[in-house]
């Protein structure tokens, strides 16, 4: 950390750079995850252009030139420099540092509560990519033989690309099909079924129209032996019914895992393999990010097991970087140090009880009906319904009237023969205890009409909330 700050942040990010100077922060001393405390946080709003940020993001680029190198590198690699430029010439050294910094792919956000902001990777980044894609798959116990097929879909976005290099590093066949967009989902069943995987990999949502439709289309799926499903949270009810789903279809012991990650960190991570009902946490890289909890409030670091907001450092990164990064991600049980008890690695673990509130951040916590709801609530009780295959929720004012009462609707398409009554009692009940509040209608439409409503063949992203009210609520 300490390298990485002095000889790669402070000098060649312009954010950083001001940042450290405007609080009077010695470079010097940030030598341990303690000294952290000293640096104000960096937020999401902080890429966007504004009047004290005109360039936004490209301020968190790292950006060297000749007159920086000399300014603030010590003599050891200065000399280094030196005696290559001695040895190899003045065209290799100034190659061999433009592979290191210049930016040559980028992954972005994707835009729901912002413009999307893009992300630069340097070649170094691209390697980081490939190892952390590597460790995914060797904390998933993927053999160096398996056939996968990449279900995310085909955009600028960190879960494809993860995935694609994670594939290539760790020598396996993965067929990228970019998701229902790019192939439809008869073209991604027809995949499936001549690729005959061991492993599927993809958004939960999407995945689970997949198998469900290649249900009804009477194709086996036995060879699945793991599901590794990355983008959104994936509570326990969900893995249970995609569980029991690819039972029916001839995938006996299945193992299903996820995954967390996020555009700014530009890497993910994942739970090893567990029982079902089970999570070991996601697995972190320690030598290549510090991972903090903080209380979202104060500000203040929490303990080991805490809950809190998850704060993410990069220590090995180049291209974009970012130190102190507030997630906006809230997480139950916050980071564990011990030895996971189902593969015995020793890294930092982080819980996997995660409310992506970044994802949705003016959705999660929702004024409705005058009651503050924490719209995650929602999603944990309609994706672990056995009973329910799709869903949507839909926030509007009554009549449409700008100054008339809050309305939350919750539409959702059913999984066989179900007493409709006995369902809407059932969740009107479980959503008033964790949520105080009752819907105001329980919608049930054909499965068909609910996929195009939540976009699920046309959008990168499934929308499973929409917020109807006027804006500036």
């Amino acid at each position: 950390m300490h390298d990485f700050v002095n000889n790669h942040l402070y000098p060649f990010s312009p954010y950083y750079h001001t940042l450290f100077d405007r609080y009077n922060i010695n470079p010097r001393r940030i030598k341990t995850v303690e000294d952290l405390k000293v640096i104000p946080f960096t937020r999401k709003e902080d890429f966007l252009s504004h009047g004290a940020s005109p360039h936004g993001f490209m301020d968190f680029i790292l950006q060297p030139d000749k007159a920086l190198i000399k300014k603030y590198w010590p003599k050891n690699r200065l000399l280094v420099i030196g005696l290559l430029k001695l040895l190899k010439g003045k065209e290799y050294t100034k190659a061999r540092l433009d592979k290191e910094y210049r930016p040559i792919f980028l992954t972005a956000t994707t835009g729901t509560t912002h413009d999307p902001v893009s992300f630069l990777y340097t070649d170094h980044d691209i390697n980081n990519l490939r190892i952390s894609g590597y460790r995914l798959l060797e904390v998933f116990k993927a053999k160096s033989q398996i056939r996968a097929v990449n279900l995310f879909p085909y955009a600028p976005h960190l879960a494809f690309w993860q995935t694609v290099f994670a594939g290539l590093t760790h020598d396996n066949f993965v067929l990228s099909t970019g998701g229902g967009k790019v192939m439809g989902t008869q073209g991604n069943i027809e995949a499936i079924r001549k690729v005959n995987p061991d492993v599927l990999i993809g958004v939960p949502s999407y995945l689970y129209h997949v198998a469900r439709s290649a249900k009804e289309m009477g194709i086996h799926l036995g060879s699945i032996q793991k599901v590794i499903l990355g983008a959104v949270a994936v509570p326990v009810g969900f893995k249970e019914k995609l569980a029991s789903l690819l039972k029916g279809m001839g995938a006996k012991h299945v193992r299903i895992m996820g995954t967390y990650g996020f555009t700014e960190a530009k890497c993910a991570w994942g739970e090893c393999p567990t029982p079902i009902k089970l999570s070991s946490g996601y697995h972190t890289y320690p030598d290549k990010e510090i991972f903090e909890i903080i209380d979202p409030d104060t500000g203040e670091v929490k303990g080991e097991g805490e809950d809190g907001e998850l704060v993410y450092t990069a220590i090995d990164a180049r291209g974009s970087c970012v130190l102190r990064y507030r997630t906006g991600d809230l997480v139950k049980g916050g980071i564990t140090y011990k030895k996971c008890p189902y593969c015995k690695r020793t890294v930092p673990r982080i819980s996997s009880e995660i409310s992506r509130v970044s994802n949705i951040r003016n959705l999660m916590m929702s004024k409705i009906k005058g009651t503050l709801v924490n719209l995650n609530a929602f999603g944990s009780i309609l994706e672990g319904e056995k009973k329910i295959d799709e869903w949507q929720i839909e926030i509007r004012k009554k009549d449409n009237d700008p100054y008339e009462i809050d309305e939350l609707i919750i539409y959702v398409s059913l999984a066989g023969n179900v007493d409709h009554q006995i369902l809407k009692e059932n969740l009107n009940s479980r959503i008033q205890a964790a949520t105080e509040i009752i819907p105001n209608k329980i919608i049930i439409l054909p499965h068909k009409e609910i996929l195009e409503r939540v976009e699920m063949e046309t959008s990168s992203k499934v929308k499973r909330i929409i917020d109807l009210r006027p804006k500036g609520r």
